[in-house]
């Protein structure tokens, strides 16, 4: 099955060993369909949540991971995190990481910046 990823399980960040340890296999980079906005919790992880309005395009990365390898990941993700249906700018469907909408309250929405490495790279220090 092929998930996206819009955060720390992307390629070369904290938590991408979690997909590599399942043998999950990095497909593409895409962006997301225009109907997604993104929050920064606490500039650790993003959350990203599909709107009605107001939505934008988010990088994000499409990896191929088994069933048992979802499983596996979905469990060692923050509380708030999880598994949705992501529409990606190519009309195409796939599963992808979702925030709950109680975790973006609150918190810095970062949906300006198009994704998370582009809001880290503009961070004082971690750019």
């Amino acid at each position: 099955m092929l998930l996206a990823v819009n955060g720390t399980l992307m390629r070369g960040l904290e938590l991408n060993g979690n997909l590599i340890r399942v043998g999950a296999v990095f497909q593409r980079e895409a962006k997301t369909a225009p109907c997604y906005r993104i929050w920064s919790i606490n500039d650790r992880y993003p959350g990203m949540l599909r709107v009605s309005s107001g939505g934008a395009c988010v990088s994000c990365e499409v990896w191929e991971i088994s069933p048992d390898g979802l499983a596996d990941v979905l469990n060692r993700e923050p509380a708030g995190l999880s598994i949705g249906r992501v529409k990606l700018d190519d009309g195409t469907d796939v599963f992808g990481v979702l925030a709950e909408p109680w975790l973006v309250e609150g918190v810095r929405e970062i949906t300006a910046y198009g994704g998370w490495r582009e809001y880290t790279a503009s961070l004082p220090g971690r750019g």
